[in-house]
């Protein structure tokens, strides 16, 4: 399938279509967080509302009124699972963002000691606060962190698929497919690039990185466009290799569950430019190592 895709023509006038309703509807998203005074000014469940619901749709929704539009039809999703013959795609994708993240941010705190709290400060002033408003947990810090990182490993790539597939279901379910004919490398490459602009709204916002580093908001931007590149070579090698979207809803839920691990050992005020999160360049050199991986095998099944 994918061989065949390969030799038609770059369909741009739908790729163009599709880009105007991705960034238009989650343009409007970001219009109105900035009309209500910018993600500062919301709460966190404000935040990740708006976000859910009306900015990481925008992708799938523009998949679909593309194909509205253009009298596209109907074939051709990516949505069929191929399970049974692809189960190992679905467990890379399910893992590997986790290993990831937790060998960067392991990467980060031995480049930069300095930032590692061992004692776990983070998670002692959540269970403060919680103690303070009179919902004492029956169990300690550490076992918060086993809790999280079990719920991460085990539930977060399902939890989160829902969401994740009004992403997933545009950018590598449309896009990506469009974009084949110019080379399945190259593909994936355009295809992360559009995806990481697409962010730029929220980012500009502090989205990830926030505003208190040097260069702010736009070395952050641009940043956040290397990081969907490494992801996006991931999630879209492993899109073409399983012939299905849901390996990579599976691992783009699954990095979301897990990327916000490293701050529970963290502390001070490091650069986020730089980690621990996944976000940062230090932090990100595992998931370059996994991509010159996947960039030397094609995902052609023989």
């Amino acid at each position: 399938m994918i061989e065949n895709v390969e030799q038609a023509a770059v369909d741009w006038r739908r790729i163009a279509i599709f880009c105007g309703f991705a960034f238009a509807i989650a343009g409007s998203a970001a219009i109105y967080i900035a009309r209500q005074g910018g993600l500062a000014a919301l709460s966190q469940v404000q935040t990740l509302v708006i976000l859910a619901v009306w900015y990481m749709p925008a992708p799938a929704l523009a998949h679909i009124f593309t194909r509205l539009v253009t009298r596209e039809g109907w074939n051709d999703l990516w949505l069929r699972p191929h399970f049974r013959k692809g189960w190992p795609t679905w467990a890379v994708a399910w893992f590997l963002p986790a290993l990831l993240v937790i060998t960067g941010a392991a990467l980060f705190f031995v480049i930069f000691p300095q930032y590692f709290d061992p004692a776990l400060g983070p998670v002692q002033e959540l269970l403060d606060k919680a103690a303070a408003g009179g919902a004492k947990l029956p169990f300690g810090k550490t076992a918060l962190v086993v809790l999280q990182l079990g719920e991460a490993l085990l539930l977060a790539p399902i939890l989160n698929a829902i969401p994740t597939l009004g992403e997933e279901f545009g950018w590598r379910a449309y896009l990506q497919p469009k974009l084949l004919p110019l080379g399945w490398r190259a593909a994936l490459v355009c295809t992360s690039v559009i995806w990481g602009i697409w962010h730029w709204p929220i980012i500009a916002m502090g989205f990830n990185y926030g505003l208190k580093y040097t260069g702010a908001p736009w070395l952050g931007m641009l940043e956040f466009v290397w990081f969907t590149v490494l992801f996006g070579i991931i999630l879209g090698w492993l899109t073409l290799r399983g012939e299905s979207v849901w390996p990579a809803v599976i691992g783009h839920g699954a990095l979301n569950g897990i990327s916000a691990l490293p701050v529970f050992f963290t502390q001070g005020e490091p650069n986020p430019l730089f980690g621990p999160l996944v976000f940062g360049l230090v932090a990100s050199i595992p998931a370059l190592l996994a991509v010159v991986w996947f960039w030397l095998h094609p995902p052609f099944k023989s």
